[in-house]
Parts: C-alpha cells; structure tokens; sequence
C-alpha cells in the first residue's frame, strides 16, 4: 500500500510538544472531511465526533499523540552559533550531523547540528559518546548579530527530512512516533463513519504534548469524559538489532496490532479486542506492563472517577530517531481492529471490574 496524503502531511509537518500547530491543521482537515464535529480545546487537543444515531450513547475515544520530540535553543553566541537543549528524550549519537528545521516567527531557518570533527578529537574524546551540551545548531549565520535576527531563544526546531517509502511496504521518517497513533485514531473513526456509524459516539482524538509529560491527555480526558478510552502509540519492533523479545514478547513487522494487558488497562477491553481481531482475521500479538505503560493511558485512566482503558501499540523500529521505520499493512490493520471494536459496542457493553 502507499502513503497515503493524510498520513504524509503529518508526517511532514514540524511540530515538537507544546508547538504542534502544524500537524493539528492537517490533522483538522483530514477529520473535517467526516467528522460530525471537530473541536480543539486550551491545551491544543484536538477531537474529531462520530456521532452515533442515538440520543445519549456513550462516548469511545481513540487517542493518539500527535507531537513529536525537538529541541529548543537556550543561547545564541557571538559566533552565531545555536545552543539547546532536547523537547522530549534524545539520543544525542542521533542528532551528530543531523539537518534541521527551526521553527520561527517569520518561518523556517534550515541549519545543521555540528560536532568536533574526529581528526580533532583526543583520543578520550573518541571514545565518549556525544552530549547535548557539546552539539550545537549551525545555520549558517556569520556572527551573533546576524543569527539572532533569525532565530531567538525559545525557538524549537526538529530534524529535517521528508518520508522515504522502501521495500517491503516499509516507510521511514521522523516523528512516526506519534503522528502513527494520531493518524491510526483519525483513520478508524473514518471506517467508522463510512459504515454508517456506531451505537457509541466515536471521537478520534489528537493529544499534545505527550513527550513532555502526558501533559494533553490529562485535560483531554478531564474535559472529554469518554465512557472508554483506547490509547495508541508506538512501540519496538523486535526484529531490530539488539531488543530481547523476552522483555516485551516479540512483534515483528507485518504481526499487525499489538494489544496491551497490564495493571491499569481495563482486561474486558484486552479481550474484546482480542476476540474482534480473531473474528475479523486481523493478525495481532500481545504485550504485558505491570506498572506504568509509557503512554497517555498513565493518565487517562484515572481521569476524573476514572476511565476504563486500552491500549494499541504499533511496531516501530529505530524509536526517537530520525529514521522511525513503520510497515504500512500494520497501520492499516491498527485502524481495522479500532473500527471493529467500535461496530461491536452495544448498549449493554458492561467493562466493570467488579
């Protein structure tokens, strides 16, 4: 399958936490094309309503982050040069000659982000890996004077980079994590709305600032009041070099779905999208969390007098780096099994714990 044009315009659009105006307005025109109402909220959050035919029904929301990791300039010395610190958790190694976009008030400023280069390096240096207090962003300027009429402090940025699709059905890009799990939310609501709706409202939602805290999906679900919640985000794929499938169960590409069980996550919710995956012949693999999950269900959970909670992940290679590797059929299976679970809701669906 292709990329499609929603899912490219997210991924493409520069939106680091607490920035993500870009990729919201993609996302916004993508959902006003369906959605019965779309709504934004203080923080940023966006909702996209399904509405059901009838009057008062519950409320399922299919929750994906939509901001991504950057950076944010803290200095700008009188060589011109950028210095920052990291929006979400960096690797520095991935940063060390990486192009970058920063993002300022009359727009983009390409730069690069420069390090020593190893004919100077001492023999200790070698052997250390980089830190983000010795990279700095370079953009070209001659002098301070000249890059701080481009750039100010407080100026995020993000690595450069349009979508490659390779081999396979595979695509590589920044910000996969987590423009996947807002597309996947936006994507399934869409299925939902094509088949004529559901007995629940359907409300795919786009949370902000999840890098940094979780942050959106704390007001989001205070203010939303979902009925249930299905949380989507990424996780390791692990036929990449390295990941001990004993730790998190294996889920290679193309084994579609990863259904989460664990502590906060409601087990009625686990097992019904187990049995929706099975009857729809969707491949999936499980994963267990015995405490926190990683995702905005740390928090969506107990919003308010709680929510009943699931969780979605989607193999993803290469997390937090500029080459995320994603195999297109298990976005598309993702989006499958969240419409079905939604077209299986009824009235009397019962997710009490007692």
């Amino acid at each position: 399958m292709a990329l499609d044009d929603t899912l490219r315009s997210l991924l493409t659009a520069q939106g680091p936490s607490g920035y993500e105006a870009a990729p919201s307005a993609a996302w916004r025109a993508a959902a006003e094309g369906f959605a019965t109402d779309v709504a934004t909220d203080v923080m940023g959050n966006l909702t996209a309503r399904v509405a059901s035919a009838q009057a008062d029904s519950p409320t399922l929301a299919l929750v994906g982050h939509i901001d991504e990791i950057g950076l944010i300039v803290t200095h700008v010395d009188d060589k011109g040069r950028l210095f920052f610190i990291g929006v979400g958790g960096w690797d520095p190694q991935v940063l060390v000659s990486q192009r970058v976009d920063v993002l300022t008030k009359d727009g983009l400023v390409p730069g690069v982000v420069g390090r020593k280069a190893i004919h100077l390096l001492e023999e200790e240096e070698r052997k250390k890996a980089a830190d983000l207090k010795d990279l700095c962003i370079d953009i070209g300027a001659r002098d301070g004077d000249e890059a701080k009429a481009l750039v100010r402090v407080g100026d995020v940025a993000v690595i450069a980079g349009d979508p490659v699709e390779l081999a396979n059905d595979r695509v590589i890009s920044r910000s996969m994590d987590n423009r996947l799990g807002a597309y996947i939310a936006l994507e399934a609501a869409r299925l939902v709305a094509e088949s004529g709706g559901a007995a629940w409202d359907v409300v795919a939602a786009a949370a902000v600032q999840e890098e940094v805290g979780l942050n959106g999906a704390r007001a989001l679900a205070h203010g939303l009041r979902p009925d249930v919640a299905i949380v989507i985000d990424v996780t390791h794929e692990t036929d990449t070099l390295g990941v001990d499938p004993k730790r998190i169960n294996a889920h290679p590409f193309g084994s579609g779905p990863v259904i989460e069980r664990g502590t906060i996550l409601n087990p009625k919710i686990s097992e019904l999208l187990i049995e929706v995956a099975e009857a729809e012949s969707i491949p999936y693999t499980l994963m267990a969390s015995a405490r926190a999950t990683g995702t905005d269900a740390d928090v969506i959970h107990f919003s308010r007098g709680g929510v009943v909670t699931g969780g979605i992940g989607l193999p993803l290679r290469y997390m937090h780096s500029a080459v995320e590797m994603v195999q297109l059929d298990d976005v598309a299976n993702c989006a499958r099994l969240l419409a079905a679970f939604a077209r299986r809701l009824t009235a009397d669906s019962d997710f009490s714990r007692g």
